[in-house]
């Protein structure tokens, strides 16, 4: 019953957001396109069952011996797309109810969140057509069921993962290391074992023997909600108590700053939001380990073209989604001290704008390694950073708007939920897909130097009107004001 309680007063609590009427419109968009990725994965489950089916063995013995690489790729896809589970947890401190089972909701929820069922829409199609003609409906259904049960696993290792690097950026060692030494199982033996055991585990889920896999896979989710029980615990326990640390152990003042005025001053502002508060700070450092392990990514050329250039273009996204995405909202926190100086949120955007437009050259340089081995051309690289900065910040400066709940600076999973998940979903798929879309409509119907230059072009023209669509951005904030700072004011935590 508690967790219905939860669920009921999470609810609750969304529909009296300030943010939910236009989370609603946000939210039918997401639809929309979740439809469209719906549709586009069961057509390639279709079109793998039936290009598959003249390689000389079974469709489902081959992607069974792959499933490696689906985990991987929806790993790297819950990156963006998926956010560490929070609970609130201060109301409850005084009522009698178990923090471990306030834990527990956490990952009841994570494991129904509908991500989970996404590849569903690849693997039923293509068991439709695969698996059907040989074992009938019945392995239809357990294999469906499978598939959902090793998703689950990949979700909480996931969660894991994504807890520890909050805890210390070191932890991205974690799945580095354990995707690493799968993939070398993979690739360097002849015989792989990754696959044989792969191939073997889709067997068993088909036809030898599904009540012994689920126990199995079962098991291993059962591990995995335990070791994630026991460092969320650790995590809320902290958090919870908490003690406001006045003492500053390291004053950087950024002098270098002082020649560029007021915008200056907002940048050094803007770094000591990055690098002061644990929040944004566990956030830039985690960015800067992802951008690192994909810039090694490009350079190994393990997933084709198509591959490639989403590792470029999620390298350079990253660095201003982890912190764009919540622009305004981290400065809900003093945000009536922004408003004392006449056009100070103008000066404030032109900052952020400047100071992460700075920040691509550190991808740029990350990514010079893959352009001496061949992996990817610098103007490539080059035309994707220039996108960003363009049309990708563009794109995210607009939530500087929408943006009315504020984020606590210090605690991550005893804080509110940021309730502005319809829009901020909806313009971080189209900074990441509309990027993509230009390079591969270009480049399939002209040539990639066409493509490359189509990027810088568009680039370019953001860029030149920047301080157009920045005053822009700021007059539709000034309408909107009043309504924006109350809803700041009242979401702020204590």
């Amino acid at each position: 019953m508690l967790f219905f309680d939860l669920r009921k007063q999470k609810k609750l609590a969304d529909e009296r957001n300030p943010m939910f009427e236009q989370n609603r419109a946000g939210k039918y968009l997401m639809y929309f396109m979740s439809l469209f990725w719906i549709g586009y994965l069961i057509f390639f489950g279709t079109l793998f069952a039936f290009a598959l089916d003249n390689e000389g063995k079974e469709p489902y013995h081959m992607i069974n011996a792959g499933l490696l690489f689906f985990s991987i790729i929806d790993f790297c896809l819950r990156i963006p797309f998926t956010k560490t589970p929070s609970q609130e947890i201060k109301p409850y401190l005084l009522l009698p109810i178990k923090r471990q089972r306030l834990i527990d909701f956490l990952l009841i929820r994570s494991g129904l969140e509908a991500f989970n069922i996404i590849w569903l829409f690849f693997f039923v199609p293509f068991g439709l057509f695969t698996v059907v003609r040989y074992y009938g409906f019945m392995a239809l259904i357990t294999y469906a069921i499978g598939i959902w049960l090793l998703t689950i696993i990949n979700n909480y290792w996931y969660l894991l993962c994504r807890t520890l690097f909050d805890t210390n950026v070191c932890w991205v060692l974690l799945p580095l290391a354990t995707y690493g030494g799968l993939l070398a199982l993979a690739l360097i033996p002849d015989n792989s074992p990754i696959y044989s055991l792969s191939t073997d585990l889709g067997e068993l889920i088909i036809w030898e023997n599904p009540l012994l896999a689920f126990v199995g896979i079962a098991a291993v989710i059962a591990i995995l909600w335990m070791v994630n029980r026991t460092v969320i615990s650790k995590v809320f326990y902290k958090e919870a108590n908490h003690v406001a640390d006045t003492k500053v152990k390291h004053v950087s003042n950024y002098r270098f700053l002082d020649r560029y005025g007021e915008v200056g001053e907002y940048m050094r502002l803007e770094l000591k939001l990055l690098f002061r508060n644990k929040t944004c700070k566990v956030s830039t450092r985690s960015a800067f380990a992802v951008v690192l392990m994909f810039s090694i990514l490009v350079c190994l050329d393990l997933y084709g073209q198509a591959g490639t250039n989403f590792l470029i273009l999620y390298n350079y996204v990253l660095f201003g989604l982890t912190t764009l995405s919540g622009i305004m909202s981290y400065e809900g926190n003093y945000i009536d001290g922004l408003m004392t100086r006449k056009e100070s949120i103008y000066t404030l955007l032109r900052s952020k704008y400047i100071l992460y437009s700075l920040a691509e050259c550190i991808p740029f340089l990350l990514m010079i390694p893959a352009a001496c081995m061949g992996k990817v051309s610098i103007l490539t690289s080059f035309s994707f950073a220039i996108l960003t900065c363009g049309l990708v910040f563009f794109l995210l400066f607009q939530l500087a708007v929408y943006n009315k709940t504020t984020v606590s600076l210090m605690a991550k999973m005893t804080s509110r939920q940021n309730n502005n998940v319809g829009i901020q979903l909806l313009l971080t798929a189209g900074a990441f897909g509309l990027p993509l879309l230009i390079q591969f409509v270009c480049s399939s119907l002209f040539n990639d130097w066409v493509a490359d230059l189509s990027m810088l072009l568009i680039g370019f023209a953001f860029i030149i009107t920047s301080p157009r669509w920045l005053m822009n951005v700021y007059h539709r904030f000034m309408k909107r004001r009043y309504t924006n700072m109350e809803n700041l004011r009242s979401t702020r935590q204590k």
